[in-house]
């Protein structure tokens, strides 16, 4: 089939480009190359890519409205992956008019030109943080999420419920993914993984917030991939279940879901750290500092839905997933 994939040029973009691209898709990979972080890593991505002769490289913002109609009009996608959004729990204090026009305006344009264009399935990125403050574990999505922390929470928190809205207005089948720290080979700088090694490396100290009391869902970039891809074969169906003096937030009478991709189970943020200097064969410097504004103490995701409906559950343990990203980090930079 035919796949339109924002954010082609991200860690988890890419990573989705590439395998659909291994099992004979024809993918439309769409960036603006966001000098968000290291242009040179994005472009070294999409060289993975660019070779493939399915393989169709766009450069546009999606929140270009004009832009990404004409796109759709010449390309005319049978599915859609919306990854491109602007990431970031922190620098969402910063700059928060980035992720108005990318993560709002952008994927306002996505969905008019999935209803305009019959797209079959649109599949797009949410967050786990938008259970927020919630300290119910694990994380289900069957729980409320109206108490968002950051601005890049509220922002995916509203791209679940526009979507909804484009399921129940105009029939659009759309399902919503929660991922949690999704980490591994070709990821994101501005990562605590990707930013620990730098300084190890360097012989410079780390950060280590809350003390390294943080427990997170550490999810490898394969696992989540995969579930991608099982999710998107598989347009989401309206559920005739669903009643709305007990409205369930993961379905709807409209064709719209949510899921959690995670690895279902939590690791601390110290042990982590471990592992890391394991793999490196070297100790870090930490710096112990209290917990960062829009910053959650835990994340933990309940998979039994995933696990259900598409007979699958992520399973790379941080131990294996932390050593492939050590190995191509190491690689790619040429640390000896």
């Amino acid at each position: 089939m035919k796949v339109l994939v924002t954010g082609s040029a991200g860690f988890i973009g890419s990573a989705l480009c590439r395998r659909l691209l291994e099992r004979g898709d024809e993918v439309v990979g769409v960036d603006n190359l966001d000098p968000y972080y290291d242009v040179t890593l994005k472009q070294a991505r999409l060289d993975r890519l660019t070779p493939s002769a399915r393989f169709t490289d766009v450069r546009l913002d999606i929140a270009d409205q004009a832009g990404v109609r004409a796109l759709f009009e010449r390309e005319r996608p049978q599915r859609v992956v919306n990854l491109a959004a602007q990431a970031g729990v922190r620098y969402s204090l910063e700059n928060p008019q980035a992720y108005v026009n990318a993560n709002l305006v952008g994927f306002t344009n996505i969905l008019e030109a999935c209803r305009h264009h019959e797209v079959e399935h649109l599949v797009y990125a949410s967050s786990s943080s938008v259970y927020g403050a919630n300290t119910r574990v694990p994380f289900s999505v069957h729980d409320n999420v109206d108490h968002p922390v950051s601005l890049y929470a509220a922002s995916k928190k509203a791209n679940e419920l526009m979507a909804h809205c484009y399921s129940h207005l105009f029939g659009l089948p759309a399902t919503g993914l929660r991922f949690f720290t999704v980490y591994g080979p070709w990821g994101r700088p501005d990562m605590a993984l990707f930013v620990f090694a730098r300084n190890i490396i360097e012989g410079r100290p780390i950060d280590v917030f809350n003390h390294g009391r943080h427990r997170r869902d550490f999810t490898y970039v394969d696992d989540v991939t995969e579930g991608v891809m099982r999710v998107l074969d598989k347009p989401a169906q309206p559920d005739p279940e669903w009643n709305g003096d007990a409205p369930d937030p993961a379905t709807s009478r409209a064709p719209h879901r949510v899921y959690n991709i995670g690895n279902s189970n939590w690791v601390e943020l110290g042990r982590f750290i471990e592992v890391l200097e394991e793999c490196l064969g070297r100790k870090a410097e930490r710096r112990l500092l209290p917990l960062q504004p829009g910053d959650v103490p835990d994340t933990y995701a309940d998979v039994s839905d995933l696990e259900r409906d598409f007979g699958y559950r992520p399973s790379v343990p941080v131990e294996v997933g932390v050593r492939r990203f050590v190995e191509w980090y190491t690689s790619y930079y040429g640390v000896t």
